[in-house]
C-alpha cells in the first residue's frame, strides 16, 4: 500500500471536532485545506491555518472552484446540520474522492453517511463518552478501544502479576490478556516479555477483550 501521510487533506466544517482536526494535522505537517460556511470562524482560524476559506460546501460549483476534486483524502466535520453533512459527503463521493471520512451524531445518521458512500464514519462524542466512561468506572488510567471487543489500556499491575516474571504470573491463560509493555519510574517504557518482572509502581499497557481487560484491571 504507497504511504500517503504526505497528500492535502480537505477538512470541511470548523467546529470544534473539524477545526481541532485541522490544527492538529496542520502541526504534523500535513497540507490542510479547510472550508466552513461561516466567516467568523475561518477568520478566527486564518492565523493557525495556511489554507482556511470560506465557502458554501453544499454547492457542487463552490467544491470545484476550490479544487476540492483534486483531493483524495476529505473530512466532513460536519456534525449538528445534518442535512448538510449528508449532502456534502454525497458531493464529494460523486466527485470521485479516495478517502472520505465523516462525523456522525447519531447512529441513524452513521447509518445514511455509510450508505451514500463515505468510507470511514465516526462518533467523536460518543467514542469519548464511552473512553472516559471506562476511565472513570475503575483502575484503568489509559483506554483505547481497538474494534468493537478489543481494547488496549493502562493500568497499574494487579498483586497477582508484581514480582515474579510474567511466564509464571501467566497473565493471559489465567485472565486471557496479554500484557505488551511496561513502563517504569525510572527506564521509561519497555516491550513486555516471558521474563519481565512487573513491580509495584510500574505501570503496564495489557491488551484483550474488553470485558477481560477491565478485569484484570480490576482483580487488584
Amino acid at each position: 500500500m504507497a504511504d500517503r501521510s504526505d497528500e492535502p487533506i480537505v477538512v470541511i466544517g470548523l467546529g470544534r471536532f473539524g477545526s481541532a482536526l485541522a490544527l492538529e494535522l496542520t502541526a504534523r505537517g500535513t497540507e490542510v485545506l479547510a472550508i466552513d460556511s461561516r466567516p467568523k470562524v475561518v477568520q478566527g482560524l486564518s492565523g493557525r491555518l495556511t489554507h482556511a476559506v470560506t465557502a458554501d460546501c453544499t454547492d457542487a460549483e463552490a467544491l470545484q472552484q476550490l479544487g476540492v476534486p483534486e483531493f483524495s483524502r476529505a473530512v466532513v466535520g460536519i456534525g449538528t446540520d445534518m442535512e448538510s453533512s449528508i449532502l456534502v459527503t454525497s458531493l464529494l463521493v460523486e466527485l470521485e474522492i479516495e478517502d472520505i471520512w465523516a462525523k456522525a451524531i447519531t447512529r441513524q445518521h452513521g447509518r445514511i453517511l455509510d450508505r451514500i458512500g463515505a468510507h470511514h464514519v465516526v462518533f467523536p462524542e460518543h467514542e469519548m463518552g464511552e473512553r472516559v466512561a471506562h476511565l472513570v468506572s475503575g483502575r484503568l488510567l489509559d483506554y483505547i478501544e481497538i474494534g468493537q471487543e478489543h481494547a488496549i489500556v493502562k493500568t497499574k499491575p494487579p498483586r497477582d502479576v508484581v514480582g515474579v516474571p510474567l511466564r509464571e504470573a501467566r497473565p493471559r491463560s489465567r485472565y486471557g490478556v496479554t500484557v505488551v509493555a511496561v513502563d517504569r519510574e525510572e527506564g521509561g517504557m519497555t516491550y513486555a516479555t516471558p521474563d519481565t518482572v512487573v513491580m509495584y509502581g510500574d505501570t503496564i499497557l495489557v491488551m484483550g477483550e474488553i470485558a477481560r481487560v477491565e478485569r484484570f484491571a480490576e482483580s487488584g
